[in-house]
Order: C-alpha cells, then sequence, then structure tokens
C-alpha cells in the first residue's frame, strides 16, 4: 500500500473509530438520562393534578388509576384522552383529564381540568400554549389569576348561556386587547364538563 493510501486509510478508519465512540456516547447518555427524564415529567404532572384535587380528597393513586377515552373530538383530540380519576375507599371523587382548546390566539391551547363527581370544577391550569407573551398569556395562572374564576363552577352555576365571556354576553372576564385567548378556554373548560356530565358513570367503571 502506497503512502497516500495508507494515509487515506488511517484517516477514514479514526474517523469510523470515532463516529462509533461518538454515537455509543450519546446513546449511553439517553439510557442514563431517559428513566430521570420519565420520573421527572411523572412528578411534574403529580404536582399538577395534586394541586387540582387535593390529596386529603382520595387514597388511590392518581398515576395508575388512570383510562384512556378514544374518539374524543369534543375535548379537541384526534387522539386518546388520558384520564386520572380519584377514589376515596373506592369510591369515586374527581376525574382530571386534558382537553385541547383548538381555537386559541396563536395556536392550540392544553389544559388540565379538574372536576369533581358531583359536576363541581376543581380547577383548571394550563399545560401549554403559544399566546401572545403580556396579552393571552395571562391565561397561564403565573400570569393571572384569572384561570381561578373557574373553581366550583358548573353547568348550572352559572347557567349555561352564560358560559362566555363577557364581552360575548356571558360572565367570565377578558383581557384587554386579547379576547381570543380567555374564549377559546372558556368553550373548552365548558365543553370539558359536558363531556364529564354525558359520560360521568363510565368513566368510572
Amino acid at each position: 500500500m502506497t503512502m497516500p493510501y495508507k494515509t487515506i486509510f488511517n484517516t477514514s478508519l479514526t474517523l469510523m473509530l470515532f463516529a462509533i465512540v461518538g454515537s455509543g456516547l450519546v446513546a449511553f447518555s439517553y439510557q442514563q438520562t431517559e428513566s430521570q427524564i420519565e420520573r421527572n415529567q411523572r412528578q411534574a404532572l403529580l404536582n399538577t393534578l395534586t394541586d387540582l384535587i387535593p390529596t386529603g380528597l382520595y387514597d388511590n393513586d392518581l398515576i395508575q388509576d388512570t383510562i384512556e377515552v378514544a374518539n374524543v373530538g369534543q375535548l379537541g383530540s384526534h387522539e386518546p384522552v388520558a384520564l386520572y380519576r380519584a377514589r376515596m375507599n373506592g369510591q369515586p371523587v374527581a376525574v382530571a383529564f386534558k382537553p385541547t382548546a383548538r381555537d386559541g390566539y396563536s395556536g392550540d391551547i392544553q389544559l388540565l381540568v379538574a372536576i369533581h363527581y358531583d359536576g363541581r370544577l376543581l380547577g383548571v391550569r394550563v399545560l401549554s400554549h403559544q399566546e401572545t407573551p403580556g396579552l393571552g398569556d395571562k391565561i397561564e395562572l403565573r400570569r393571572s389569576n384569572w384561570l381561578l374564576a373557574f373553581n366550583d363552577k358548573s353547568l348550572n352555576q352559572p347557567s349555561e348561556d352564560l358560559w362566555k365571556v363577557k364581552r360575548d354576553g356571558g360572565v367570565f372576564d377578558q383581557f384587554t386587547g386579547a379576547t381570543i385567548s380567555p374564549r377559546a378556554v372558556v368553550k373548552a373548560v365548558k365543553l370539558s364538563l359536558d363531556f364529564f356530565q354525558v359520560n360521568r358513570d363510565k368513566l368510572f367503571q
């Protein structure tokens, strides 16, 4: 083998070895961190769930007592939606699930809605959105207390025709310069209550 070819061969072999080692390190790092990422995600979800459903209300594992419901366009999803069920001594207490408001100003708004077995809202949280900073992002609890207005609301309180923002003749506030974001959330929460009312007993079977 002449010197130029030998040099090319050695260089190629070295690059190949670097590529193999690099790929191996990436795979190793991913394996080491994957389980930790899953634990962190589980804990973050559990923290939000227990923020909406106080631990004193149930004695089961919310993450384990989960079902998936398919064909729930009413909840803004074309994919199965996970429902987390809270029970006390085996009796149903509440359920939490993730509806999606498809008509946000800048895209989808994913929510976490918790509903007591009697149909009252325990609370609503925004999990993700792309709304305008300083305007539509007031749907986040860390930006304003607007979401707390849903606490203890139901399909009867207020009456069904008042489940709108005030600009549309309802009881829920909108934001100055931003009506689309709160309107989308109010609509999604109302549809979640409708879904729960129709399917309540099935959800706890």
